[in-house]
């Protein structure tokens, strides 16, 4: 979809009713109607099944609905639905354009164990690299996700938007109610929310005239409820505590209007709706640092106190209720900020820009940064020591004019090849990143600018006619990692003379053997294998591709011009705790099969499930036979 094109479909998928009234829930539906009402056909849809950690249910509802979407569909996946489902969504994930929609990382809940929480880490980390970008309603939580191994240019922010409420009818502290002023906390209750430390801090300040509203649901987390609920009559402040529980559009509109402080206890927010939501009625706002609140909550008319803290809560509160002028001054500030609330037409704008954005980088990034960071680890790993060995011997037994070592690396992308040999070959060196892809190109310079003092990158397209221009005359080792299986025969040719011309070794390491072995076997394992193999013979932009041929014919062409050829195994080993490449791996295989035999889509599909559910279980094993290769010139 691009900015301004709002003919095409957006489905929303969340867990459970989508018009439960909790942020999350409340981000999605205003976005769906905001988006509506400039014409775009957007709709959400709610998913069966128990989340974030899902049930039998919730793996079928999910699996079932995005099968029911035509090819090419965008649908935005919330991320309490997606991130506990990872095999679902790269089942899926070539098919169609799924965006997460991360409000905040699953495993930043608080009250939930270790275990738990390591869980969902790895699960929403596997799950994100699936989707083809991410939404973020914060750029706190988009920050945060870097942790998770999504790259920032895979990451949009989306803040909220929120509608204009009439500030409330009368001024803070004039004509207040004769239980004093009234103070407003809207959140369903539960621990992260912090509803009894509000509770425990107000209990010290019975002396003052106030009235509380507690309004949020308490059947999400009945048990923390039932513990306000007994917190408070153990304190005798039931009348003066009011558990309003959830209420509708109308009835929270008028608890706005008719509030004069608005209070947020939460100890975690991915960005706090409630905050702009006070603000736009003219509230003044008591709130803490927690997560994105340090940057929600920093703005006039709002009050900030380090999360968790009961005593710094209470100081605030006793603040603005002993001292009206104070109060006063706040509100007036409040009123102020009122003015540059965020709306969501506004927010829907934001929206359709950030979807073409990233629907552009995933159908123009042919190497994506995130299935780079993924195999990297691998690739390190199924690297030949034994041809390593010999690059060094090479370049200590070579009478080099120049002390430098100087380095070409073709189809440098993120960096992985240079960043691994910068720490294995002798110093010093000087390297030159070529690339086609300026985003990846700019983090292989960052990451080998901490490891080398001179790196130069050039963003280019490497063709068999600019090779013995692009590549310096003065280079003395030509590098490339998992590249040449997707070049034609002349393109090498081409490789192969400009090796010669400069008198310069060739290393070219991880280059597809076209093998690959899955254990435990499935009877369809040779159609996908066959149907990969053929794939890799198409144009990748450089003519007909050799695919696993690539490296005996390079082999050949560099013995014929004099060269010392030696090739060596380096197969890929994917077991237990790399299931996130596994996954995207069978994911690009499925995808290349579908290209090559249309025909046969339902029993490659049938067949990535069943892979996925194995290994999703830990208990798939995957070899991928890989080729290092090493030239040095025949004559010193």
């Amino acid at each position: 979809m691009m900015a301004g094109d709002i003919s095409q479909s957006v489905l929303f998928l969340v867990p459970g009713d989508p018009g439960q009234r909790t942020g999350g829930y409340r981000y999605v539906s205003q976005l769906v109607n905001a988006l509506t009402l400039k014409g775009c056909n957007a709709r959400v849809e709610g998913l069966d099944g128990q989340f974030p950690v899902p049930d039998a249910v919730a793996e079928s509802t999910m699996d079932q609905r995005l099968s029911a979407c035509e090819d090419g569909a965008t649908v935005v996946l919330d991320g309490l639905a997606m991130g506990g489902l990872p095999a679902v969504v790269e089942k899926h994930a070539a098919r169609l354009r799924l965006v997460a929609l991360v409000h905040h990382p699953l495993a930043d809940e608080t009250g939930i164990s270790d275990d738990h929480k390591a869980f969902l880490f790895e699960s929403e980390t596997r799950a994100l690299a699936a989707v083809s970008g991410v939404i973020a309603t914060s750029h706190y939580t988009a920050k945060r996700l870097s942790d998770f191994k999504v790259p920032s240019h895979r990451v949009q922010v989306i803040e909220p938007g929120t509608d204009r409420i009439e500030p409330h009818i009368k001024p803070a502290g004039q004509g207040a109610h004769t239980s004093g002023l009234r103070l407003l906390c809207v959140a369903g209750l539960s621990p992260r929310k912090a509803q009894h430390h509000l509770v425990e801090a107000l209990s010290a300040l019975t002396d003052l005239p106030w009235h509380c509203v507690l309004a949020g649901s308490t059947e999400r987390s009945p048990e923390y409820s039932q513990q306000v609920a007994g917190q408070i009559q153990s304190l005798a402040l039931e009348e003066r505590i009011t558990m309003a529980g959830e209420l509708d559009d109308q009835a929270l509109r008028h608890q706005y209007q008719n509030a004069d402080l608005f209070v947020l206890p939460s100890l975690y927010e991915g960005y706090g709706m409630v905050i702009d939501e006070a603000l736009a009625a003219g509230l003044p706002v008591i709130t803490t640092d927690g997560g994105a609140l340090a940057n929600t909550g920093n703005r006039p008319g709002v009050r900030q106190y380090p999360a968790g803290s009961v005593n710094a809560l209470k100081d605030c509160l006793e603040a603005c209720l002993s001292d009206r002028q104070s109060l006063q001054d706040l509100a007036e500030a409040a009123r102020q900020s009122r003015e540059s609330v965020r709306q969501w037409p506004e927010a829907a704008d934001d929206f359709l820009a950030a979807m073409a954005q990233l629907h552009q980088t995933r159908d123009h990034s042919q190497f994506d940064q995130q299935w780079l960071s993924l195999r990297e680890p691998a690739d390190h790993r199924a690297r030949s020591q034994a041809l390593l060995e010999q690059v060094r011997a090479w370049r200590t037994s070579q009478k080099i004019g120049s002390p430098e070592l100087h380095i070409a690396d073709l189809g440098a992308g993120a960096g992985s090849n240079g960043v691994y040999l910068s720490e294995k070959l002798p110093r010093p060196q000087r390297w030159t990143l070529l690339d086609q892809d300026s985003a990846l190109l700019a983090e292989a310079c960052q990451r080998m600018g901490a490891k080398v003092a001179g790196v130069e990158g050039r963003e280019c397209t490497l063709e068999a006619g600019n090779l013995n221009e692009l590549i310096p005359a003065d280079t003395h080792l030509i590098t490339a990692s998992a590249l040449i299986d997707l070049a034609s025969a002349d393109w090498l040719d081409a490789l192969a003379d400009t090796a010669r011309a400069r008198q310069a070794a060739v290393f070219i390491v991880l280059s597809y053997a076209g093998e690959f072995q899955l254990t435990p076997e499935h009877p369809d394992d040779d159609l996908l294998r066959s149907l990969v193999n053929d794939h890799q013979h198409g144009d990748k932009g450089s003519g007909a591709a050799l695919g696993p041929q690539a490296t005996d014919y390079l082999k050949g062409q560099l013995e014929t011009r004099g060269f010392d050829v030696a090739v060596a195994p380096s197969p890929w080993l994917l077991e237990r705790g790399d299931e996130p490449l596994q996954a995207a791996l069978m994911s690009g295989w499925c995808e290349a099969a579908k290209e090559q035999c249309p025909a046969e889509q339902a029993r490659i599909d049938q067949w990535q499930a069943a892979r996925l559910k194995l290994a999703d279980q830990g208990a798939l094993k995957i070899r991928v036979a890989h080729y290092d290769l090493f030239a040095r010139p025949g004559h010193d």
